[in-house]
């Protein structure tokens, strides 16, 4: 989809010839292209530009309209009683982590964030799938700032190990850490990217319904690639 990430890093010169400028691709590719994903709603043409469309942008974090945000989290809440887990949506914002919104409810507890998130991105699946969408210059940049440290047994224990695990990701399925970030917790966060802008839905459960973790990751995927599909929201997974 660099397309797309071309159009959302520039849209005031996002015209078909300077799109395929700035991707190396064929114009003739690119217009075939343009009109695909303004056909599928992915943009919408003003004038001679294409411009991501609102649905697009909303998980981009590029429309941070009150309307936008109680779509949000009806849909969360709606994961999280499909799943009986607590659900996340997170960006990475200008280097940092950043939680947008959560859900969780009786019987289902969220995480407590009893060390901050922006700064423990590399001992929770959350962290760990956005900084997995990083390239390897900005993840370094990230651990430089923030240093990994030992959280509990389990947390990987330094840069080097966590570099390790993400390039074995497979790319587009979910990243799984078990008491990492937090003792008796387990989570699974699922890549997606609109724009230029890494995020992740994921999910938490209590270690006593870690055997849930595979089919609950599977399950937030495809509903994830269904509404965004249905939606004709601007999803890479």
């Amino acid at each position: 989809m660099r397309l797309l990430a071309a159009v959302a890093e520039d849209p005031s010169r996002s015209t078909a010839k300077h799109l395929a400028r700035r991707t190396d691709i064929p114009i003739g590719t690119t217009y075939h292209l343009l009109r695909t994903l303004t056909h599928d709603g992915y943009l919408h043409r003003d004038g001679g530009r294409y411009l991501i469309s609102a649905a697009t942008a909303r998980l981009g974090g590029a429309v941070p309209e009150q309307t936008d945000a109680r779509d949000l989290q009806a849909w969360l809440d709606s994961l999280r009683d499909q799943t009986g887990a607590a659900i996340y949506y997170a960006r990475y914002d200008e280097g940092e982590v950043k939680l947008v919104g959560q859900s969780s409810g009786p019987g289902i507890p969220a995480v407590e964030e009893w060390a901050d998130f922006r700064r423990t991105a590399h001992a929770h699946a959350i962290g760990q799938c956005l900084l997995s969408q990083l390239d390897p210059e900005a993840r370094r940049d990230h651990l430089a700032r923030h240093p990994a440290e030992q959280l509990t047994p389990y947390t990987v224990p330094d840069a080097d190990a966590l570099l390790h695990k993400l390039s074995r990701l497979r790319r587009g399925h979910a990243v799984q850490e078990r008491e990492e970030y937090a003792p008796g917790t387990v989570c699974a966060a699922v890549p997606l990217s609109a724009g230029a802008v890494p995020a992740t839905l994921a999910l938490s459960l209590p270690m006593a319904r870690a055997h849930l973790l595979d089919p609950l990751s599977h399950h937030l995927r495809h509903q994830l690639e269904t509404a965004f599909t249905s939606h004709a929201l601007g999803v890479r997974l």
